[in-house]
């Protein structure tokens, strides 16, 4: 069987998407023949803890672990809420930014390059190269963010002769936040220079959008692999239907993704449509960012909200199941273009019509096209979104609000960790 080192900073107790997708991948890799090995911090400081994670953590695996410093836990003594958002990229807009704000991002960008897990990187490199010299690991993945885990991978490779695939489940420069970091100019020349060493020297590149893939192929010239995330079936969807018309986003929803035209669809709705603010409903499943609270607050439309705060995955699930229609926002900028959401494919599992609202240009279209499981709009469509969902209502009126999805196989973990079987072997 052939042996596989997996780098991640992300394992269980942590919580959120960026756990997900490689918990999932070691769980299915030993059905191809592959032996997944799992290097992951001792001591991390997660924003998030899931323990119904575990679940899918194999008491066969072999998992390492090495102790990191991590300066963003001194910071989390005083600043603990602050930190976490900015580690989600949930940075205020400038003109909204406190004097400590701007000074705890200043020192976020431009004090820890890549990021503040880089002190990790050194004793990593010192620890692994004893294991992989006594065990014989010719394959290793890194999988980022946090990118310093593929500084990681980079220094291996450079001491052995091994195949090195670097996973980037966001993209480095481009990601949407970097800009608001207050990145001094040799700050930013030396992530950009990082960026190209790392995707120069990866023997294999794995993203989860064409469009990613796109992008980073004027950095490199290493095969680069579209591998997205994907959907367990394992986990029973089967629950009773939300009894209200509900609209539910499950997930983090930072500043940068406030649809405000929904909003104000809803508002119009409310006010226009006799019998719908008698059986509307928004549920937000997980952390909402007070900028998008407040402009839900001002369409008018706290009465009809229902906040649901941070939830297991399991239970994250159970919400997407039983509502009548599933929400996916993304920012309105070239940034959000690469990324595909991880919640897109549970909602496709899920079976119920999806409204995403988004960019001009995204991957996330085809995929709701192809599968035939929603619509999706982007920010200046307020008429065809307000036709929608109008015509959503009147499907839920009429007790015909379903969906007839197709190919949605394609995305299953199991199909999505034959195809990463396919590039290690």
């Amino acid at each position: 069987m052939k042996k596989v080192l997996i780098i991640t900073y992300y394992w269980p107790p942590a919580g959120g998407p960026g756990v997900q997708r490689w918990l999932k991948f070691v769980k299915y890799l030993p059905e191809f023949n592959i032996k997944p090995i799992v290097y992951c911090p001792k001591n991390p400081a997660y924003p998030t803890i899931d323990y119904s994670l575990y679940r899918d953590q194999s008491d066969e695996l072999t998992i390492l672990k090495h102790p990191i410093s991590e300066p963003v836990k001194i910071l989390n003594k005083f600043f603990r809420v602050k930190i976490n958002n900015y580690s989600r990229g949930n940075i205020p807009k400038v003109n909204k930014q406190s004097l400590l704000d701007r000074l705890l991002i200043f020192i976020r960008g431009n004090f820890f390059v890549p990021d503040s897990r880089i002190f990790w990187v050194r004793p990593s490199v010192k620890y692994l190269s004893n294991y992989i010299s006594n065990n014989q690991i010719d394959t290793i993945i890194t999988t980022g963010p946090p990118h310093s885990m593929h500084l990681i991978g980079m220094e291996l490779k450079s001491k052995f002769k091994l195949k090195w695939f670097s996973d980037f489940r966001d993209p480095w420069t481009d990601i949407g936040y970097h800009n608001n970091l207050k990145l001094n100019y040799i700050i930013k020349k030396k992530h950009f220079k990082l960026e190209k060493a790392v995707l120069s020297k990866s023997d294999h590149i794995i993203v989860t959008s064409n469009r990613t893939k796109t992008l980073f192929s004027d950095y490199t010239t290493s095969p680069i692999t579209v591998i997205t995330n994907g959907f367990d079936t394992e986990i029973a969807n089967k629950v009773t239907l939300d009894a209200n018309f509900t609209l539910t986003h499950v997930g983090f929803l930072s500043n940068d993704r406030n649809p405000k035209i929904l909003w104000s669809v809803l508002s119009d709705l409310i006010n226009e449509l006799k019998g719908f603010k008698e059986k509307f409903k928004l549920v937000l499943v997980g952390d909402t960012s007070s900028e998008i609270l407040d402009s839900i607050n001002l369409a008018g439309l706290n009465p009809y909200l229902k906040l649901i705060g941070s939830v297991s995955h399991l239970e994250a699930i159970k919400y997407q199941n039983q509502s009548q229609i599933l929400l996916l926002l993304e920012a309105n900028t070239t940034a959000a273009s690469y990324i595909i959401p991880g919640k897109l494919f549970e909602y496709l599992r899920a079976n119920r019509p999806i409204v995403a609202i988004g960019p001009e240009f995204s991957d996330i279209q085809p995929i709701i096209s192809q599968t035939s499981t929603g619509k999706y709009f982007n920010y200046l469509e307020y008429e065809k979104l307000k036709s929608h969902i109008l015509y959503l209502f009147s499907l839920y009126n009429e007790k015909s609000l379903k969906i007839t999805s197709k190919n949605i196989e394609n995305y299953s973990r199991y199909n999505c960790t034959k195809q990463l079987s396919k590039i290690l072997n």
